[in-house]
């Protein structure tokens, strides 16, 4: 099925889509797209309310987190992309610490309406972030995808699946670990 979508960068006038699309658990768990800004403490301790509301301080200060995907006028999918800097834990990470110092925008997160799960919308909304990064002059976009789906519940697979990055033209860059390969989209350079 070929969905007609559209795609906008999350804004504060948009906010109300996104706690639409999230949920009042706000996506995984009380997760709201925090998980990789926090601390481990930090994020467990403002689960829930606390995260919604340090998501909507970053939104409401201009920022712009992410992509959200509409189909029909309805919000139904969600796709974190940002300069590397906001996201504090990738730095933390011994896995996913950086390759070099190029500067990057990360792809770090998404989250899909449970009837747009499986439909390519993780390839639509990749392709989306990439305009976006171009827009805004970066010229890298990196992910941290899982390098399977065996065994695991769809939202267990937040990162995305390295199928779909590859499907969009991302190459694997560096492995540090069996199941989390590092990849990289070059704004400007040709597929293979």
């Amino acid at each position: 099925m070929a969905l007609d979508l559209e795609f906008y960068p999350l804004t504060s006038e948009r906010w109300v889509d996104l706690e639409k699309l999230f949920g009042k658990h706000g996506a995984c768990g009380g997760c709201w797209c925090m998980w990789w800004r926090l601390s481990r403490a930090d994020f467990n301790r403002n689960k829930g309310e606390g995260n919604r509301k340090a998501f909507k301080k970053i939104v409401d200060s201009g920022h712009i987190p992410g992509i959200l995907a509409y189909f029909d006028g309805q919000p139904v999918g969600w796709c974190a992309v940002a300069p590397r800097e906001s996201f504090p834990m990738l730095e933390r990470s011994r896995t996913l610490k950086r390759v070099d110092d190029r500067p990057v925008w990360s792809v770090v997160c998404f989250f899909m309406a449970k009837l747009f799960r499986r439909k390519g919308l993780t390839v639509k909304l990749l392709e989306a972030a990439i305009k976006y990064v171009e827009a805004k002059g970066g010229n890298i976009v990196e992910g941290y995808p899982t390098g399977s789906a065996k065994a695991q519940p769809d939202p267990f697979m937040y990162t995305g699946l390295a199928s779909s990055f590859r499907k969009v033209g991302f190459v694997e860059v560096l492995r540090r670990s069996r199941n989390r390969p590092i990849m990289r989209y070059v704004i400007g350079k040709k597929k293979k």
